[in-house]
């Protein structure tokens, strides 16, 4: 079955059919009212189990609006609340949840559990965000970036800035599938995984490392951060003073192209790695990436069940 907990195993092909269903049944409900089911309800009766061992706000409302549009219902649940913080394995977690719903998503620190929960349950699994990858923010993050731009971001530019983290891995990843050049500008000791980087470069991405973010930002189509401190890291003084640097600022977007796109996947420390000005300015599409992940996981959910188009 069909799970999604990376980009990487997805593959183009599929990345490209959930971007397209996105954009399309985003365009189907333009003004119509949230609550309301889309036209096919192609999920009615559909149960999601979403678990949440990490907090959320865009990830938790996201999903539960994709189900309700989709004419299904979502359950959430928190592993504080459930015998998974209690000691029970993922792996009965799995079992014993594939009897009741009909797919599950999780949100959680180690990327090995989501990969158990898929391995040993019987329903499809979708990684709502783990240390090693974020693939449902991305998805919104490619949307967003076609509809502002007008094409496919096949042939663009993106500069990460800041921590090589989950966010940063995932657009590695999709830059193999689809074909954009990322440039990496971050402190040395916080580079991403090698491994990641080099699958993207055997698919024919182009990655380049480029510690100065001023040269690295030049003629950029899209220019991306994250915050600097993750939920659970360490060394928050440390990592506060090695990105300092590579704070987004009005000078350094006006460095990209003057069609670039600023996005941040929320919630930004503002002040820290990017400055209100650019928060809040005409190139930053932040407010319609938080809103394409409702979008965007509508599609990865129907793709999960077999149900695309």
């Amino acid at each position: 079955m069909p799970h999604f907990l990376d980009l990487e195993s997805t593959g183009p092909e599929a990345l490209r059919l959930i971007l397209d269903e996105a954009k399309r049944r985003k365009q189907a409900r333009a003004g119509r009212p949230k609550g309301t089911p889309d036209d096919d309800a192609p999920l009615s009766g559909h149960m999601l189990a979403a678990i949440f061992e990490k907090s959320s706000t865009r990830t938790r409302v996201s999903f539960d609006m994709a189900m309700r549009q989709l004419g299904g219902a979502a359950m959430i649940l928190s592993s504080a609340d459930m015998q998974l913080g209690r000691g029970e394995t993922i792996e009965d977690t799995a079992r014993v949840l594939s009897r009741f719903v009909d797919i599950i998503a999780l949100r959680t620190d180690d990327h090995e559990k989501v990969e158990a929960l898929a391995a040993a349950g019987s329903v499809p699994v979708v990684n709502m965000l783990t240390d090693s990858g974020h693939p449902c923010q991305i998805v919104a993050d490619l949307m967003t970036v076609e509809e502002r731009l007008g094409r496919s971001v096949t042939g663009t530019v993106w500069t990460w800035l800041g921590d090589g983290n989950n966010v940063c891995q995932s657009l590695i990843e999709a830059a193999g599938l689809l074909g954009y050049e990322m440039r990496l500008s971050v402190p040395a000791a916080y580079d991403p995984d090698d491994t990641i980087v080099a699958r993207a470069e055997a698919r024919g991405a182009r990655i380049v490392v480029e510690r100065n973010p001023e040269a690295a930002v030049k003629g950029a189509d899209v220019v991306v951060t994250d915050t600097w401190v993750s939920m659970g890291q360490s060394g928050a003084s440390a990592r506060m003073v090695a990105m300092g640097p590579y704070q987004v600022t009005e000078a350094l977007m006006a460095r990209a192209k003057p069609s670039a796109v600023f996005l941040h996947c929320l919630p930004a420390h503002r002040g820290e790695e990017v400055v209100d000005a650019v928060m809040d300015g005409p190139q930053s599409a932040v407010w319609d990436e938080a809103e394409n992940r409702m979008h965007a996981q509508k599609a990865i959910l129907l793709w999960c069940l077999n149900t695309l188009g």
